[in-house]
């Protein structure tokens, strides 16, 4: 296993860009399946999860070629549908959580499709029933495998249906978009995710010949279609790097320029990162964050605590709550964090306690962060990174910590993060893998 040694302490400055958004990539790389056409990609994200999801599709039988990193062609015109089904698909799929995202597209193509218990991050209950359920209500039918872990589902006649999502679920969503489009007649979707992951998605299945309505809001409506074909395809970037940085310019008090941000896609991200003192100038496409030597913490409007939770888009997004949490640390007052989606993942917060940030830790869903604005500086620890999010909340708090943090089990860090040690260094960050 690899790790980081990270002197922290250092002023950072210059330009990062931004890779390709891992959430979208999933998605979008899955879709590709459901034309023999070619599909070109672009701004793919060159990290462990994507790599292990092309691979997959190699696997299947899809052609791939790769002219650079952040470039794949795919065609899917002799795809081995049976493969899914084989002990050697359950190995690789159990690295990965992604690989539920293949039966969508399986089941509109193939009319079959396997899904393994799911891989990935170790944050909590990760429930598969809005996909089975909506597959279902599209005439799906599923058995469970008990000894070996996995869903086989069969649907020879796909029909359009009206159906109400128990939770908006992303991927849930997406995985029935993509099994829907070419289901015979209407689907309509209600209480669908709307995150511009999912938006990108069926941008991509229109050009390629679906019909799909609603797009950006939480009701879609599709017509089947008998067939798609070849597109071409940009990948937004990766939204939850953009507030990644952000919060490792406030907490190092440096001076950053976040190149081609993607303003536009990222939502309410800037408004909650700046409720926390950080100031941003947005220059076209770019934020610029200037060098502060304190940042207050907003309070309401009658003086009580700023909360700052996760909702479905567009409120705020899961995934860079540990980043707000990590970064409170270092301001001026008070902020509840509270992760409702996840059970797990505020269990990091003993790190940040252990380097010396003032943090109770309510319940497995809450926590109180006591910001005392670098009056008690966070100092250099051994650590290990439990999951992708908190991994880089971890790396952000060594950066600005006095002395020496090691870093472990920063595969975690390599699943969400493309060349992180190098694009730091080139900021001036002092980090070694070793």
């Amino acid at each position: 296993m690899s790790s980081f040694e990270v002197r922290g302490g250092r002023k950072l400055q210059g330009e990062i860009v931004p890779q390709g958004a891992k959430n979208e990539a999933l998605q979008i790389i899955s879709a590709v399946l459901l034309t023999p056409e070619k599909v070109t990609i672009t701004n793919i994200p060159d990290i462990v999860d994507v790599n292990l999801q092309i691979e997959l599709l190699m696997a299947l039988g899809v052609k791939v070629e790769r002219p650079s990193r952040d470039t794949c062609i795919f065609q899917a015109d002799n795809v081995d549908a049976d493969f899914l089904g084989s002990e050697s698909f359950r190995k690789k799929s159990s690295r990965l959580r992604g690989s539920v995202m293949l039966a969508g597209p399986m089941l509109a193509r193939f009319k079959k499709a396997y899904i393994p218990k799911p891989g990935g991050d170790k944050i909590g209950r990760r429930r598969l029933d809005t996909h089975i359920i909506g597959f279902e209500k599209l005439g799906a039918r599923f058995e469970y495998n008990e000894e070996h872990h996995f869903f086989q589902l069969v649907a020879p006649d796909l029909k359009g249906v009206y159906m109400l999502l128990d939770e908006p679920s992303v991927t849930g969503t997406a995985n029935i978009v993509m099994a829907a489009v070419m289901a015979e007649g209407i689907t309509t979707i209600y209480n669908a995710a709307c995150e511009p992951y999912l938006q990108q998605l069926c941008k991509m299945l229109n050009r390629m010949g679906a019909k799909i309505g609603g797009v950006g809001s939480n009701l879609l409506t599709i017509e089947g279609v008998k067939s798609l074909g070849g597109t071409e395809h940009r990948m937004l970037p990766d939204m939850i790097e953009v507030g990644s940085f952000i919060g490792m310019a406030a907490m190092t008090q440096s001076e950053i320029t976040i190149k081609n941000a993607g303003i536009e896609h990222l939502g309410i991200i800037p408004e909650k990162f700046q409720q926390l003192g950080i100031q941003m100038e947005f220059r076209g496409n770019d934020i610029f964050i200037p060098a502060q030597d304190s940042y207050e913490i907003a309070t309401y409007l009658d003086g009580g605590i700023l909360t700052v939770s996760d909702h479905p888009w567009p409120g705020f997004t899961p995934d860079l709550l540990s980043i707000v949490l990590v970064v409170a640390t270092q301001a001026v007052g008070s902020v509840l964090v509270h992760q409702k989606m996840f059970e797990s993942r505020l269990f990091f917060t003993d790190k940040l306690i252990d380097m010396g940030a003032q943090i109770i830790l309510c319940d497995p869903h809450r926590a109180t962060v006591i910001g005392l604005g670098r009056r008690n500086k966070l100092r250099g620890i051994t650590m290990t990174s439990p999951d992708i999010r908190a991994g880089q909340a971890l790396l952000i708090a060594a950066l600005s910590a006095e002395g020496k943090s090691t870093i472990q089990n920063i595969e975690q860090i390599d699943r969400g993060y493309q060349y992180i040690d190098e694009r730091l260094r080139q900021l001036g960050a002092d980090i070694k893998r070793i």
